[in-house]
């Protein structure tokens, strides 16, 4: 049995199966577990930053059991909220999520299926609805990292009708301890994990798949039974690139046409490390308790602190097109970016660029073996995310974050339950059993 990918969804399967006594052999293209989670540790700061994947969305059960098992625990975020009003000032706003989930809640009433894009310019044609709009926007393009010219609309719907998105957390200390002991459990339960090994070709059959990979610039075959495919939709979507798949024969039409209709959501994370955390002090303390500033004009619409941890850690966010915009920067433009719009929240760029004192980030669009940030649904895929779930000849099994179908596409909550769930898959096919 061999499993495509380290990440959330490749380590909660390899688990499962080696504790159901199959023989697994995980491949991992990276010299690395985790996929897109990605924890940066600053010289002499305790806590480390997440430069990928950060929150829990939802309930996150399977997170917080793992989270519990390696000694860590969830901590609510919590926190005000700040954004920017049209004159440029802070105004205090936490009702911004609940205003947007009802604006896209009407989506459920449409007839049809339609951009995000199409539906937001409606609202936004609308006095009545236009601060609505303007919500639903960020959300939109800052939340779920879409282009509103592609993403369904009716799908954003439906995921904020499953409430995973109603609430959400963080691990204390981060999530790299929590793959680390999944790395852990994987290997005592007599997984095999090869490291910096590239899978360049599947080739398959009913019962039987070969892999062929590159394992420090050696090629090599690995046979098996199944393969559990858990790499991102990015790398899903690559043709010819560095990190690309191909399968031989080629996917089924079904499989194919899901692909097509989910798309590889854009962001742009940098993490600001200052001195010390001069925003809980500015104003006479008003923004003590911040958790969230946003600023839809802004480069970085959206920059937030570690709340309730008491930090020096600022994290700037830049989803969907305001993420494409920046593809062509460079790292130090990046940041310069990052900067100087979080000095621009509090008009002073002097005493941001002065408390400054490490930065750190992540190309994920430009990583071969993620290209991208996490999926949504394009118009008219209602049924991608199933479809592309689905095993194909009981021999090709799907999972990770583009797989999940209940609300939790793009969390590494979703991507844990769908490697639990390919992992039940294949051992129904090949009558696994607990050891």
């Amino acid at each position: 049995m061999v499993v495509v990918g380290a990440g959330a969804a490749g380590l909660a399967a390899a688990r499962r199966l080696a504790a159901l006594s199959r023989r697994v052999v995980v491949v991992e293209a990276r010299n690395r577990v985790g996929g897109r989670v990605l924890s940066h540790c600053f010289p002499g700061l305790r806590e480390p930053a997440d430069l990928g994947a950060e929150f829990i969305h939802g309930p996150g059960a399977e997170t917080v059991t793992l989270l519990r098992e390696s000694g860590s625990i969830a901590v609510e975020t919590g926190g005000d909220a700040w954004i920017c009003a049209a004159d440029g000032e802070l105004q205090r706003d936490d009702r911004d999520f609940d205003e947007a989930a009802r604006a896209l809640g009407a989506a459920h009433s449409l007839g049809h299926d339609e951009s995000a894009e199409r539906f937001l310019q409606r609202l936004e044609s609308d006095e009545r609805t236009g601060r609505a709009a303007r919500s639903a926007r960020f959300f939109v393009e800052g939340f779920e990292a879409a282009d509103p010219t592609r993403a369904s609309v009716k799908s954003i719907a439906d995921e904020l009708r499953s409430g995973v998105d109603a609430r959400s957390a963080r691990p204390l200390g981060g999530y790299w301890p929590m793959f680390e002991h999944l790395r852990d459990a994987c290997l005592a339960a007599g997984a095999e994990l090869r490291m910096s090994t590239i899978v360049r070709k599947v080739s398959w059959r009913p019962g039987d798949v070969e892999l062929e990979t590159i394992e420090r610039g050696r090629s090599q075959r690995i046979v098996a039974r199944a393969a559990v495919m858990t790499v991102p939709i990015g790398v899903l979507h690559q043709h010819g690139d560095e990190g690309a798949i191909s399968f031989e024969p080629d996917l089924p039409s079904i499989k194919r046409d899901a692909l097509a209709h989910i798309e590889m959501g854009q962001a742009v994370k940098v993490v600001l490390r200052f001195r010390k955390p001069f925003w809980e002090e500015i104003n006479r303390g008003r923004y003590r308790d911040a958790a969230f500033f946003r600023c839809w004009a802004q480069p970085f619409a959206g920059y937030w602190t570690q709340f309730p941890t008491r930090s020096t850690l600022i994290t700037a966010w830049a989803g969907g097109p305001k993420a494409l915009a920046l593809a062509g920067a460079s790292q130090a433009e990046v940041v310069e970016l990052a900067l100087n719009g979080f000095g621009a929240l509090f008009g002073d760029q002097k005493l941001v660029c002065g408390e400054i004192e490490d930065t750190a980030m992540h190309d994920w669009h430009g990583d071969p073996f993620a290209r991208g940030a996490y999926s949504y649904v394009t118009v008219g895929g209602g049924h991608a995310r199933m479809q592309l779930a689905a095993p194909v000849a009981n021999t090709l099994f799907f999972a990770g974050e583009a797989t999940s179908t209940d609300g939790q596409g793009g969390t590494v909550n979703g991507a844990l339950q769908t490697g639990e769930r390919a992992a039940m898959e294949v051992a129904a096919v090949l009558g696994a059993r607990e050891s």
